[in-house]
């Protein structure tokens, strides 16, 4: 039987190319031991003034509002060679929202390229309840290349939901509060409220709860799914996310959201009657 020769240690130069591959939500001990390697890019999505006032150490500061201002595919690129984000490195994203501003920013990166991207399971003021490390020191970092990748298949516009209303198999998923899906909504969406989707301190449920919670709505696993909400697809990315956790492939977000949809004179479907009965979810 012909021996195999043993396989040779990678070179220095290669190891260094090596990254961790982040899962979608990224725990609190992983996230410092990558901090301590300086092996991540942890990215702050609150107001500057919170960032300055304290964060996560080596954090950079990009405000939500920042990239919403102009979240072309281009320009966002932009922001990640400005922050210093190469293709491969990890980045992991926080905010002190419940994990909806991050999820936002988290997807807008997976969308243009950088699939290495993971939402981080507490907010700031969790992590500091924890008594974990904080520093006010602004953090900036040499400019790097990063190439542009649209992911298609995360992202649905008004046209590509107004003909999944009728495509079997295709579902939309509103993930605003129960009163104000049941005020108005897109017609064929359910609703599954993002204050459902967090528990114990961590911006989203285990992975097993998520699943039978999404199942227990009548979601079948194989369904695309289409989530929205108010505005910009923050409560939507959060939902997008738990959808990922929960196991579910085909996902995209809606993120000019139910904002748009009005705008464009869609047609809604409301309830008229809506009593307090009806506010428990589905």
């Amino acid at each position: 039987m012909r021996r195999l020769k043993p396989v040779k240690s990678s070179s220095k130069k290669t190891q260094a190319k090596e990254h961790a591959k982040l899962p979608i939500v990224c725990d609190v001990d992983m996230l410092r031991s990558l901090i301590r390697k300086k092996a991540v890019r942890v990215v702050d999505v609150r107001k500057a003034e919170d960032y300055q006032a304290g964060h996560i150490p080596t954090a950079v500061s990009l405000p939500l509002a920042r990239l919403l201002a102009d979240d072309k595919p281009e320009t966002v690129v932009e922001l990640l060679q400005e922050l210093g984000i190469t293709e491969e490195m990890p980045v992991v994203v926080y905010d002190d929202t419940f994990g909806a501003l991050a999820a936002r920013v988290a997807w807008t990166f997976q969308y243009v390229g950088h699939p290495n991207t993971a939402l981080l399971e507490t907010t700031f003021k969790q992590w500091k309840e924890l008594g974990l490390e904080t520093e006010t020191k602004a953090r900036t970092y040499p400019k790097t290349k990063h190439p542009l990748n649209v992911n298609k298949d995360m992202y649905a516009d008004a046209g590509y939901v107004e003909a999944a209303q009728s495509q079997q198999g295709k579902l939309l998923v509103d993930s605003r509060e129960r009163l104000n899906f049941l005020t108005e909504h897109i017609p064929t969406a359910k609703n599954i409220p993002y204050t459902m989707l967090g528990a114990n301190g961590n911006i989203l449920r285990k992975a097993e709860e998520l699943k039978r919670m999404i199942e227990n709505r009548g979601i079948s696993p194989d369904a695309e799914i289409i989530t929205y909400c108010g505005s910009v697809g923050t409560l939507s990315g959060l939902a997008y996310y738990a959808l990922k956790m929960a196991g579910y492939q085909n996902v995209k977000l809606y993120p000019k959201s139910f904002k748009e949809w009005k705008s464009l004179g869609k047609p809604k479907e409301e309830f008229k009657e809506a009593n307090y009965w009806d506010l428990s979810a589905e």
